[in-house]
Protein backbone atom coordinates (compact mmCIF):
# COMPACT_ATOMS: atom_id res chain seq x y z
CA UNK A 1 0.00 0.00 0.00
CA UNK A 2 0.92 3.48 -0.70
CA UNK A 3 -0.52 7.12 -0.20
CA UNK A 4 -0.87 9.08 -3.05
CA UNK A 5 -2.55 13.19 -2.94
CA UNK A 6 -4.59 14.34 -5.55
CA UNK A 7 -4.07 18.31 -5.92
CA UNK A 8 -6.80 21.33 -6.65
CA UNK A 9 -6.53 20.82 -10.71
CA UNK A 10 -6.41 23.37 -13.07
CA UNK A 11 -9.20 22.45 -15.06
CA UNK A 12 -7.59 23.98 -18.41
CA UNK A 13 -8.41 27.45 -18.46
CA UNK A 14 -5.61 29.12 -16.11
CA UNK A 15 -7.60 29.75 -13.18
CA UNK A 16 -6.38 30.10 -10.08
CA UNK A 17 -8.32 28.98 -7.25
CA UNK A 18 -11.84 27.41 -6.50
CA UNK A 19 -14.40 26.96 -3.86
CA UNK A 20 -15.34 23.61 -2.46
CA UNK A 21 -18.87 23.19 -2.71
CA UNK A 22 -19.56 19.51 -2.18
CA UNK A 23 -17.98 16.96 -0.46
CA UNK A 24 -19.23 14.11 -2.07
CA UNK A 25 -17.08 10.92 -0.07
CA UNK A 26 -15.79 10.84 3.49
CA UNK A 27 -12.97 9.77 5.50
CA UNK A 28 -12.42 5.94 5.54
CA UNK A 29 -14.53 5.60 2.18
CA UNK A 30 -13.26 3.17 -0.46
CA UNK A 31 -13.57 4.75 -3.92
CA UNK A 32 -13.50 3.63 -7.35
CA UNK A 33 -11.88 5.04 -10.29
CA UNK A 34 -13.82 8.05 -11.62
CA UNK A 35 -16.23 7.86 -8.98
CA UNK A 36 -17.46 11.48 -8.44
CA UNK A 37 -15.56 13.15 -4.53
CA UNK A 38 -16.46 16.94 -4.78
CA UNK A 39 -17.94 19.23 -6.27
CA UNK A 40 -15.57 23.16 -6.73
CA UNK A 41 -16.78 26.18 -7.86
CA UNK A 42 -14.43 28.21 -9.61
CA UNK A 43 -14.56 31.84 -11.40
CA UNK A 44 -16.95 30.29 -14.30
CA UNK A 45 -18.48 27.21 -13.09
CA UNK A 46 -19.25 24.35 -10.66
CA UNK A 47 -16.98 21.39 -11.92
CA UNK A 48 -17.41 18.01 -10.57
CA UNK A 49 -14.34 16.16 -9.77
CA UNK A 50 -13.67 12.38 -10.20
CA UNK A 51 -11.00 10.36 -8.69
CA UNK A 52 -7.86 9.56 -9.70
CA UNK A 53 -7.12 6.52 -8.32
CA UNK A 54 -8.84 3.33 -6.09
CA UNK A 55 -8.41 3.12 -2.90
CA UNK A 56 -9.23 4.67 0.71
CA UNK A 57 -10.16 7.82 1.78
CA UNK A 58 -7.60 8.75 4.53
CA UNK A 59 -7.93 12.60 4.44
CA UNK A 60 -9.72 15.75 3.07
CA UNK A 61 -8.32 19.09 3.02
CA UNK A 62 -10.40 21.71 3.13
CA UNK A 63 -13.91 22.35 4.02
CA UNK A 64 -17.50 23.63 2.26
CA UNK A 65 -16.78 27.23 1.77
CA UNK A 66 -13.22 26.90 1.21
CA UNK A 67 -11.41 28.52 -1.06
CA UNK A 68 -8.19 26.19 -2.48
CA UNK A 69 -5.30 27.51 -4.63
CA UNK A 70 -4.62 25.47 -7.52
CA UNK A 71 -2.01 22.76 -6.55
CA UNK A 72 -2.82 22.42 -3.43
CA UNK A 73 -3.32 19.40 -1.83
CA UNK A 74 -7.25 17.92 -1.79
CA UNK A 75 -7.75 14.57 -0.82
CA UNK A 76 -5.33 11.78 0.20
CA UNK A 77 -5.70 8.30 -0.42
CA UNK A 78 -4.17 4.77 0.26
CA UNK A 79 -3.79 2.90 -2.24
CA UNK A 80 -2.65 -0.10 -4.23
CA UNK A 81 0.73 0.35 -5.58
CA UNK A 82 -0.25 -1.32 -8.70
CA UNK A 83 -3.47 0.60 -9.16
CA UNK A 84 -1.87 4.03 -9.16
CA UNK A 85 -2.90 5.96 -12.41
CA UNK A 86 -0.64 5.94 -14.86
CA UNK A 87 0.97 2.95 -14.00
CA UNK A 88 2.88 0.77 -16.89
CA UNK A 89 0.43 -2.10 -15.01
CA UNK A 90 -3.33 -0.40 -15.56
CA UNK A 91 -2.38 2.68 -17.46
CA UNK A 92 -5.90 3.75 -16.73
CA UNK A 93 -7.08 8.05 -16.27
CA UNK A 94 -9.55 9.49 -14.80
CA UNK A 95 -12.14 11.81 -16.23
CA UNK A 96 -12.65 15.17 -15.20
CA UNK A 97 -16.01 15.81 -16.87
CA UNK A 98 -16.36 17.73 -19.89
CA UNK A 99 -12.67 17.90 -20.39
CA UNK A 100 -12.19 14.11 -22.09
CA UNK A 101 -8.95 12.16 -20.72
CA UNK A 102 -5.78 13.19 -19.07
CA UNK A 103 -3.04 12.64 -17.05
CA UNK A 104 0.34 14.54 -16.09
CA UNK A 105 2.24 13.99 -19.30
CA UNK A 106 -0.69 14.65 -21.41
CA UNK A 107 -3.29 17.76 -23.02
CA UNK A 108 -6.59 17.21 -22.30
CA UNK A 109 -8.35 16.16 -24.59
CA UNK A 110 -11.86 17.95 -25.36
CA UNK A 111 -14.54 16.19 -26.37
CA UNK A 112 -17.09 17.40 -29.57
CA UNK A 113 -20.89 17.66 -28.96
CA UNK A 114 -22.05 14.83 -31.51
CA UNK A 115 -25.23 16.69 -33.05
CA UNK A 116 -28.21 14.46 -34.27
CA UNK A 117 -29.49 14.49 -37.99
CA UNK A 118 -33.15 13.81 -38.54
CA UNK A 119 -32.56 10.55 -39.64
CA UNK A 120 -30.50 9.46 -36.30
CA UNK A 121 -32.32 7.92 -33.31
CA UNK A 122 -31.61 10.00 -29.82
CA UNK A 123 -28.88 8.11 -27.65
CA UNK A 124 -29.49 9.71 -24.37
CA UNK A 125 -32.54 8.84 -22.38
CA UNK A 126 -35.64 10.72 -22.97
CA UNK A 127 -36.94 12.27 -19.91
CA UNK A 128 -41.04 13.00 -19.25
CA UNK A 129 -40.49 16.87 -17.38
CA UNK A 130 -42.81 17.03 -14.17
CA UNK A 131 -45.63 19.72 -15.16
CA UNK A 132 -45.90 23.24 -13.05
CA UNK A 133 -49.78 24.76 -13.24
CA UNK A 134 -50.12 26.60 -16.50
CA UNK A 135 -49.69 29.98 -16.02
CA UNK A 136 -47.31 32.70 -17.62
CA UNK A 137 -43.76 33.61 -16.05
CA UNK A 138 -45.27 37.10 -15.02
CA UNK A 139 -47.95 35.71 -13.27
CA UNK A 140 -45.79 32.46 -11.77
CA UNK A 141 -43.66 35.39 -10.61
CA UNK A 142 -46.36 37.77 -9.29
CA UNK A 143 -47.56 34.37 -7.17
CA UNK A 144 -44.23 33.81 -5.90
CA UNK A 145 -43.89 37.22 -4.55
CA UNK A 146 -46.91 36.89 -2.21
CA UNK A 147 -46.46 33.23 -1.53
CA UNK A 148 -49.92 31.66 -3.63
CA UNK A 149 -49.11 28.70 -4.32
CA UNK A 150 -50.36 27.94 -7.83
CA UNK A 151 -51.26 24.39 -7.18
CA UNK A 152 -53.99 25.05 -5.40
CA UNK A 153 -55.53 27.91 -7.10
CA UNK A 154 -58.06 27.65 -10.14
CA UNK A 155 -57.65 29.22 -13.83
CA UNK A 156 -60.45 30.99 -15.28
CA UNK A 157 -58.18 31.96 -18.80
CA UNK A 158 -58.12 29.79 -21.76
CA UNK A 159 -57.74 26.57 -21.51
CA UNK A 160 -57.22 26.92 -17.81
CA UNK A 161 -54.90 29.18 -17.78
CA UNK A 162 -54.15 30.73 -14.29
CA UNK A 163 -54.16 34.73 -14.51
CA UNK A 164 -53.26 37.81 -12.52
CA UNK A 165 -56.85 38.24 -11.36
CA UNK A 166 -57.00 34.23 -10.43
CA UNK A 167 -53.64 34.84 -7.88
CA UNK A 168 -55.72 38.29 -6.89
CA UNK A 169 -58.64 36.04 -5.94
CA UNK A 170 -56.69 33.69 -4.43
CA UNK A 171 -55.03 36.76 -1.64
CA UNK A 172 -58.59 37.75 -1.31
CA UNK A 173 -61.51 39.97 -2.00
CA UNK A 174 -59.84 43.69 -3.45
CA UNK A 175 -61.12 45.47 -0.11
CA UNK A 176 -59.66 42.87 1.89
CA UNK A 177 -56.02 42.95 -0.56
CA UNK A 178 -56.20 47.28 0.16
CA UNK A 179 -57.35 46.98 4.15
CA UNK A 180 -54.37 44.47 4.65
CA UNK A 181 -51.16 45.67 6.38
CA UNK A 182 -48.01 45.47 3.04
CA UNK A 183 -45.77 43.40 5.70
CA UNK A 184 -44.30 41.99 2.45
CA UNK A 185 -44.00 38.70 0.65
CA UNK A 186 -43.48 35.36 2.91
CA UNK A 187 -41.49 33.69 0.47
CA UNK A 188 -37.86 33.80 -0.95
CA UNK A 189 -36.64 35.46 -3.83
CA UNK A 190 -32.87 35.17 -5.70
CA UNK A 191 -30.59 38.05 -6.74
CA UNK A 192 -27.13 37.27 -7.95
CA UNK A 193 -27.32 33.30 -7.85
CA UNK A 194 -28.32 33.49 -3.31
CA UNK A 195 -31.50 33.09 -2.05
CA UNK A 196 -32.85 36.18 -0.07
CA UNK A 197 -35.01 35.70 2.95
CA UNK A 198 -38.41 37.09 2.70
CA UNK A 199 -38.94 40.49 2.83
CA UNK A 200 -41.34 40.21 6.03
CA UNK A 201 -38.83 37.93 8.04
CA UNK A 202 -35.55 38.98 6.41
CA UNK A 203 -32.95 41.09 8.37
CA UNK A 204 -32.48 44.44 8.02
CA UNK A 205 -29.00 44.24 6.14
CA UNK A 206 -28.33 40.98 4.49
CA UNK A 207 -24.85 40.44 2.96
CA UNK A 208 -23.40 38.55 -0.01
CA UNK A 209 -19.75 37.77 -0.49
CA UNK A 210 -18.85 38.75 -3.80
CA UNK A 211 -16.45 35.24 -4.73
CA UNK A 212 -16.70 32.13 -7.45
CA UNK A 213 -18.85 32.87 -10.33
CA UNK A 214 -20.53 36.03 -8.16
CA UNK A 215 -16.97 37.81 -9.13
CA UNK A 216 -16.75 36.51 -12.29
CA UNK A 217 -20.24 38.59 -13.33
CA UNK A 218 -19.34 41.50 -11.71
CA UNK A 219 -15.22 41.68 -13.10
CA UNK A 220 -17.25 40.89 -16.50
CA UNK A 221 -19.83 43.82 -16.36
CA UNK A 222 -17.27 46.49 -14.86
CA UNK A 223 -14.94 45.33 -17.93
CA UNK A 224 -17.49 46.06 -20.16
CA UNK A 225 -18.91 49.16 -18.95
CA UNK A 226 -16.03 51.03 -18.77
CA UNK A 227 -13.70 49.04 -21.79
CA UNK A 228 -16.08 49.41 -24.67
CA UNK A 229 -18.61 51.72 -26.11
CA UNK A 230 -21.81 51.18 -26.32
CA UNK A 231 -24.28 51.47 -29.08
CA UNK A 232 -28.26 49.98 -28.89
CA UNK A 233 -30.67 49.72 -31.94
CA UNK A 234 -34.69 48.90 -31.78
CA UNK A 235 -36.92 46.87 -33.74
CA UNK A 236 -40.25 45.30 -33.70
CA UNK A 237 -40.97 42.28 -35.76
CA UNK A 238 -43.98 40.36 -37.09
CA UNK A 239 -43.10 37.15 -35.95
CA UNK A 240 -46.47 35.46 -37.32
CA UNK A 241 -45.04 33.15 -39.89
CA UNK A 242 -42.35 32.50 -37.30
CA UNK A 243 -44.86 31.33 -34.77
CA UNK A 244 -46.59 29.55 -37.09
CA UNK A 245 -43.40 27.54 -38.58
CA UNK A 246 -42.55 26.25 -34.69
CA UNK A 247 -46.16 25.13 -34.02
CA UNK A 248 -45.82 23.25 -37.50
CA UNK A 249 -42.81 21.60 -36.99
CA UNK A 250 -43.57 20.39 -32.58
CA UNK A 251 -45.61 17.72 -35.34
CA UNK A 252 -42.82 16.68 -37.24
CA UNK A 253 -41.23 13.21 -35.54
CA UNK A 254 -37.67 15.13 -36.21
CA UNK A 255 -38.37 17.81 -33.90
CA UNK A 256 -40.99 15.77 -31.42
CA UNK A 257 -38.09 15.12 -28.76
CA UNK A 258 -37.04 18.78 -28.54
CA UNK A 259 -38.91 21.69 -27.22
CA UNK A 260 -38.51 23.87 -30.16
CA UNK A 261 -39.45 27.70 -29.87
CA UNK A 262 -38.82 30.48 -32.10
CA UNK A 263 -35.04 31.04 -30.39
CA UNK A 264 -33.98 28.46 -32.46
CA UNK A 265 -34.69 30.43 -35.46
CA UNK A 266 -33.26 33.61 -33.60
CA UNK A 267 -30.12 31.86 -33.70
CA UNK A 268 -29.98 30.79 -37.16
CA UNK A 269 -30.64 34.42 -38.23
CA UNK A 270 -27.99 36.06 -35.84
CA UNK A 271 -25.61 33.35 -37.17
CA UNK A 272 -26.95 34.71 -40.83
CA UNK A 273 -26.50 38.54 -40.46
CA UNK A 274 -22.39 37.76 -38.49
CA UNK A 275 -22.50 36.08 -42.52
CA UNK A 276 -23.02 39.22 -44.01
CA UNK A 277 -21.89 41.46 -41.84
CA UNK A 278 -18.98 40.21 -40.14
CA UNK A 279 -18.17 43.04 -38.16
CA UNK A 280 -20.58 41.84 -35.89
CA UNK A 281 -18.43 38.81 -34.95
CA UNK A 282 -15.80 40.63 -33.96
CA UNK A 283 -13.07 42.08 -30.78
CA UNK A 284 -10.84 44.41 -30.21
CA UNK A 285 -7.38 42.95 -29.24
CA UNK A 286 -6.02 46.16 -27.20
CA UNK A 287 -2.26 44.81 -26.51
CA UNK A 288 -1.93 44.30 -30.28
CA UNK A 289 -4.08 47.35 -31.73
CA UNK A 290 -6.01 44.88 -33.67
CA UNK A 291 -9.67 44.38 -34.45
CA UNK A 292 -10.27 40.62 -34.78
CA UNK A 293 -12.74 39.78 -37.18
CA UNK A 294 -13.67 36.43 -37.03
CA UNK A 295 -15.82 33.87 -39.56
CA UNK A 296 -16.68 31.57 -36.60
CA UNK A 297 -19.65 32.14 -34.49
CA UNK A 298 -19.22 30.73 -30.95
CA UNK A 299 -23.15 31.41 -30.01
CA UNK A 300 -23.40 32.85 -26.32
CA UNK A 301 -26.62 31.98 -24.70
CA UNK A 302 -27.68 34.05 -21.81
CA UNK A 303 -29.05 31.82 -18.81
CA UNK A 304 -30.44 33.15 -15.58
CA UNK A 305 -29.74 29.75 -13.29
CA UNK A 306 -30.22 29.15 -10.05
CA UNK A 307 -26.34 30.55 -9.25
CA UNK A 308 -26.55 33.33 -11.18
CA UNK A 309 -26.17 34.42 -14.40
CA UNK A 310 -23.80 32.56 -17.20
CA UNK A 311 -23.25 32.42 -20.77
CA UNK A 312 -22.65 29.17 -22.10
CA UNK A 313 -21.95 29.14 -25.90
CA UNK A 314 -22.54 26.49 -28.75
CA UNK A 315 -19.44 26.03 -30.79
CA UNK A 316 -19.44 26.71 -34.68
CA UNK A 317 -23.09 27.51 -34.48
CA UNK A 318 -22.68 29.02 -37.65
CA UNK A 319 -22.75 25.43 -39.24
CA UNK A 320 -25.43 23.50 -37.30
CA UNK A 321 -28.82 23.10 -39.11
CA UNK A 322 -32.05 24.41 -37.32
CA UNK A 323 -32.59 20.79 -36.00
CA UNK A 324 -28.71 20.52 -34.61
CA UNK A 325 -29.76 24.21 -33.26
CA UNK A 326 -32.69 23.04 -31.42
CA UNK A 327 -30.92 20.37 -29.99
CA UNK A 328 -27.50 22.26 -29.13
CA UNK A 329 -29.79 25.34 -27.37
CA UNK A 330 -31.77 22.56 -25.46
CA UNK A 331 -28.59 21.04 -24.23
CA UNK A 332 -26.96 24.07 -23.43
CA UNK A 333 -30.00 25.28 -21.16
CA UNK A 334 -30.53 22.25 -20.03
CA UNK A 335 -27.03 21.86 -18.67
CA UNK A 336 -26.93 25.61 -17.64
CA UNK A 337 -30.08 24.70 -14.85
CA UNK A 338 -28.46 22.12 -13.32
CA UNK A 339 -25.37 23.49 -13.22
CA UNK A 340 -22.87 21.42 -15.12
CA UNK A 341 -21.81 23.88 -17.54
CA UNK A 342 -18.07 23.12 -17.80
CA UNK A 343 -15.26 26.31 -18.32
CA UNK A 344 -14.78 24.93 -21.86
CA UNK A 345 -17.97 25.88 -22.72
CA UNK A 346 -18.10 29.24 -21.50
CA UNK A 347 -14.78 30.38 -23.81
CA UNK A 348 -14.63 32.02 -27.15
CA UNK A 349 -18.08 33.17 -26.81
CA UNK A 350 -18.06 35.44 -30.15
CA UNK A 351 -21.69 36.71 -30.24
CA UNK A 352 -24.22 36.83 -28.11
CA UNK A 353 -28.06 36.58 -27.35
CA UNK A 354 -30.47 37.27 -24.35
CA UNK A 355 -33.87 36.45 -24.12
CA UNK A 356 -35.88 38.92 -21.80
CA UNK A 357 -39.10 37.64 -23.11
CA UNK A 358 -40.11 35.09 -20.75
CA UNK A 359 -40.66 37.54 -17.98
CA UNK A 360 -43.28 39.78 -20.04
CA UNK A 361 -40.62 42.49 -20.81
CA UNK A 362 -40.63 43.93 -24.53
CA UNK A 363 -36.62 44.83 -24.77
CA UNK A 364 -33.71 45.54 -22.91
CA UNK A 365 -30.02 47.00 -22.99
CA UNK A 366 -28.16 44.16 -22.36
CA UNK A 367 -24.22 44.44 -21.14
CA UNK A 368 -22.04 43.31 -23.96
CA UNK A 369 -19.75 40.55 -22.90
CA UNK A 370 -15.99 41.22 -22.77
CA UNK A 371 -14.19 40.43 -26.17
CA UNK A 372 -17.53 39.90 -27.90
CA UNK A 373 -19.12 42.23 -30.93
CA UNK A 374 -22.48 42.17 -29.74
CA UNK A 375 -25.32 40.97 -27.82
CA UNK A 376 -29.13 40.36 -29.23
CA UNK A 377 -31.65 41.30 -27.08
CA UNK A 378 -35.00 39.31 -27.65
CA UNK A 379 -37.99 40.64 -26.08
CA UNK A 380 -41.87 39.11 -25.54
CA UNK A 381 -43.79 37.78 -28.19
CA UNK A 382 -46.97 38.53 -27.46
CA UNK A 383 -50.09 39.60 -29.58
CA UNK A 384 -50.43 42.99 -31.14
CA UNK A 385 -51.95 44.96 -33.97
CA UNK A 386 -49.75 45.50 -36.69
CA UNK A 387 -49.72 47.98 -40.08
CA UNK A 388 -49.88 45.91 -43.40
CA UNK A 389 -50.91 47.82 -46.40
CA UNK A 390 -52.00 50.87 -44.09
CA UNK A 391 -54.36 48.64 -42.41
CA UNK A 392 -54.42 47.66 -39.19
CA UNK A 393 -54.30 43.76 -38.80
Amino acid sequence: MSTRTFHVPDVGEGLLEAEIVLWKVRVGEHVTLNQPLVDIETAKAVVELPSPYEGLVVALHGDVGDVMTVGSPLIEFEVDANEVVGSTSTARTAVLIGYGVTNDDETPVRRRRRMLNPTSTPTRPITTPVLSPRSTPPVRLYAKQRGVDLSAVLGTGRDGLITRADVDRALGTTSEVFNRPLTGPTTPSRFVGHELQPWSTGPAEERIAVKGLLRSMSDAMVQSAFGAPHAAAWLSVDVTRTVDLVTRLKQDRAFTRLRLSPLAFVAMSLCDAARHYPGLNSSFDAPAQEVVVRRRVNLGIAADTPRGLVVPNIKNADQLTLLEMAEALQLLVDQARAGTTTPNEMLGTTISITNVGPFGIDGALPILPPNTGAILAVGQIAKAPWVVDDAVV
